[in-house]
């Protein structure tokens, strides 16, 4: 009886606990492990629509808890203050990767590519581009339609 007594109690109160938790990820990937409280294995990532996110260990995130009696945990983000570029604005969307790749949708309506940028399928621009650096073109350059002299045919 004293022992059926405790558990209510403790089952109580873990209910009654935090449905969120900030903890640290051990094991990254698809399937996370996160030390919160106590380390919880293989934890289920949720992202927001469209978007594929896999943690790395050592980044702290946040651990929900859902289903009956909150058993069911799952990681939905990580912190990213150390990340975000010092001149990020409010409203303002910045997109990385752990390789150095990143994308920056600004407030003034430019996007700021970094890393190495590969095109599969067509591109149409339209404004004023400007190139710096090295351009390489492999195939043909169309200019208003006709081939560029310096490309070939």
């Amino acid at each position: 009886m004293w022992l059926s007594k405790k558990l209510a109690a403790y089952r109580a109160a873990e209910q009654e606990g935090t449905v969120a938790d900030m903890g640290v990820t051990t094991i990254g990937g698809a399937s996370a492990s996160v030390m919160t409280r106590g380390e919880q294995r293989d934890l289920e990532i949720f992202a927001p629509g469209g978007l594929v996110w896999q943690p790395r260990a050592g980044d702290t995130v946040l651990v929900i808890k859902g289903g009956v009696g909150c058993q069911e945990h799952c990681v939905v983000a990580a912190a990213t203050s150390p990340v975000a570029p010092e001149d990020m604005a409010p409203g303002e969307l910045f997109l990385y990767s752990a390789g150095g790749a990143s994308i920056h949708l600004k407030n003034d309506g430019s996007i700021a590519l970094k890393g190495t940028v590969r095109l599969e399928g067509d591109l149409e621009v339209q404004g004023n581009v400007k190139l710096t650096g090295t351009t390489r073109v492999y195939g043909g350059l169309l200019i208003n339609g006709l081939v560029c002299p310096a490309c070939g045919a």
